[in-house]
């Protein structure tokens, strides 16, 4: 095995090719005396790996094979969620800075390296990266985990390809290129933070081997960059990869926690890079400070519909940060002339279960009736939609009496306004719907399903035939989409399933996504109705909280089946329908 030193001379011979580095440059480039240069060398040519003329031999090359990289990963699935609005259109390896495509940019500095086996692994928005494979002669590998686990389920995808090679995030860029096709051994890039960050910090021992590594410090190196993995550290993580791939604690979680984990087994050392060499953006605006163009054209869509609604110019928006994402939507706050608001963007295939036009139709009358007047302008034919933003809202606590009595007024509201729209939302239609969704999945398979299907239908059967009218209904009236600003004011937002629908379905589900007991629901029921119920009004409620309860129940499972999780209300909700689903028959 070679030393430092001696790798450093022939790689520097390899490198310049005939045009001689003097021993004095070697030494400011490797960081040795020139005492240690000159004894170095000497070595070298005596062991017959550099002629007396200071070029490598073949012995020389040979014995630089070990170290000669032989592949790059660039890992291209995530959906860079911090990046919005831009990273709703396409993936961020697509951006272009300084005019050049960030993950073109890095394809073809590993290039000029020669680097050429380059691997891209893709996840969100795949196919716009498809056009790689022909351009550069790269090799596409897809992660169809990218939206449930973290970066682990990459790698665990090129596990065979692990050897000598790069691992790249596909969102870098580097004014210089940094990439070479020998490597002495494994390491991560790393850059000095002043002061406090939450970045990967990390110690290092005498030698620059990483000790450990801790999430946010002061004044420290910081991971930040490309990795490399030589044959040694490749073969040990991969075995631990698969060993640990299955704990779900290790996909959620980035490869480099897996790494800190054992890090007494895995030896990565730092590489030091002077602060700018490497650029990694995580919002808009510090890609505007690094390339102004896009102050005034990101070349997004969704830009140009905020400013042909606000009327304002792209660089007047500013303030982008996300807003946590939906089930069905992805959304960001943003300010325009000191003023705060909101862009839904909708999901992808959320076309198929959600009327938009029906939405905005409903999101006009909401407003008239001052129910939701954050609504400003919605395209229903593209699903986006800006909206005020409500500052330090809060949403609806169920055990509130105040807030719970004003939303029932507001759904009382509605229900009594003799309003219409011409769309409809038939809970029960909906149900059979994601019925038929889950039996061609193989979802509908457990073992009270059929069951649970066969009573439901009874239960309609036995309460249109007492009750079948239909008002204009929210029809998703559950306590996150009931925010209450700092002056009490309550809003009903997000009318992505309303329509004309059996008003039954919007108690059912403001109970059915609640904790209330059988006793606390029978409260709410004759809170809504200003009086206390009769033996026809309870069972048609207690239909209604048992049919909304089931529909969301089916709706988690098919979100499931999607990868959304959708936590405990899954369970929730299977619980209440069988719970109403007894006191309704019961009351029939």
């Amino acid at each position: 095995m070679l030393t430092h030193a001696q790798f450093g001379v022939l790689r520097a011979a390899i490198q310049t090719k005939g045009s001689k580095m003097t021993q004095r440059e070697l030494s400011q480039i490797l960081g040795c005396s020139l005492g240690k240069i000159n004894s170095t060398i000497k070595t070298l040519t005596a062991e017959g790996l550099m002629n007396v003329q200071g070029d490598i031999t073949p012995l020389g090359l040979s014995q630089m094979e070990p170290y000669k990289v032989q592949n790059a990963i660039i890992m291209a699935a995530g959906m860079s969620s911090r990046f919005v609005p831009l990273s709703y259109e396409k993936p961020k390896a697509l951006l272009k800075v300084k005019g050049e495509v960030l993950i073109e940019r890095e394809i073809r500095q590993l290039h000029e390296a020669g680097i050429t086996d380059i691997t891209v692994v893709v996840g969100y928005m795949k196919e716009k990266l498809f056009y790689l494979e022909d351009k550069f002669n790269v090799r596409i590998v897809t992660n169809e985990d990218y939206y449930r686990y973290n970066n682990t389920s990459t790698l665990i995808r090129v596990a065979d390809r692990l050897s000598n090679t790069y691992i790249c995030s596909s969102d870098n860029y580097f004014p210089e290129n940094p990439f070479e096709p020998y490597v002495y051994r494994a390491y991560y890039s790393a850059i000095y933070g002043e002061g406090k960050t939450e970045e990967y910090c990390l110690t290092v021992d005498k030698k620059d081997r990483i000790t450990k590594v801790t999430i946010g410090g002061e004044n420290a190196w910081y991971m930040l960059g490309h990795v490399y993995f030589d044959r040694d550290f490749s073969e040990k993580f991969v075995q631990i990869l698969k060993k640990e791939y299955e704990n779900p604690q290790t996909k959620a979680e980035l490869w480099e926690n897996l790494y800190m984990r054992y890090i007494k087994e895995l030896s990565l050392y730092i590489r030091r890079y002077p602060e700018g060499a490497i650029q990694e953006f995580d919002s808009l605006e510090e890609l505007r400070h690094f390339d102004d163009k896009y102050l005034k054209n990101a070349d997004s869509e969704i830009f140009s519909n905020i400013c042909s609604v606000l009327h304002c110019r792209e660089e007047d928006i500013v303030g982008i940060v996300p807003i946590k994402k939906g089930l069905t939507n992805s959304s960001f706050c943003f300010e325009v002339f000191g003023r705060k608001y909101v862009y839904r963007h909708p999901g992808v295939g959320t076309s198929e279960y959600i009327n938009r036009a029906s939405e905005e139709s409903s999101l006009k009358i909401a407003k008239e009736l001052g129910l939701d007047d954050t609504f400003i302008y919605m395209d229903h034919s593209k699903g986006w939609k800006i909206s005020h933003f409500i500052e330090n809202a809060e949403t609806l606590d169920y055990h509130n009496k105040n807030q719970v009595k004003e939303a029932l007024r507001m759904i009382r509201t509605l229900h009594t306004s003799g309003a219409k729209t011409d769309f409809s939302f038939d809970l029960w239609e909906e149900i059979r719907r994601f019925e038929n969704k889950l039996q061609s999945s193989g979802r509908n398979e457990f073992e009270d399903m059929h069951e649970l299907h066969n009573s439901i239908e009874k239960l309609k059967t036995l309460i249109l035939a007492e009750d079948n009218e239909k008002c204009l209904c929210h029809c998703d009236t559950y306590d996150p989409n009931f925010l209450v600003d700092p002056n009490r004011k309550m809003y009903l937002i997000d009318w992505e399933y309303s329509g004309m629908a059996y008003r039954g379905g919007d108690l059912g589900t403001f109970i059915a996504c609640s904790d209330y007991s059988p006793e606390e629901a029978d409260e709410i029921i004759d809170m809504y109705l200003g009086h206390k119920a009769d033996l026809k009004e309870k069972r048609y409620y207690y239909t209604y909280i048992c049919a909304a309860a089931y529909y969301w129940f089916v709706w988690a499972i098919y979100q499931n089946s999607v990868g959304n999780d959708v936590g405990e209300y899954l369970y929730i909700w299977y619980r209440y329908t069988k719970t109403y689903m007894k006191k309704a028959f019961e009351s029939f």
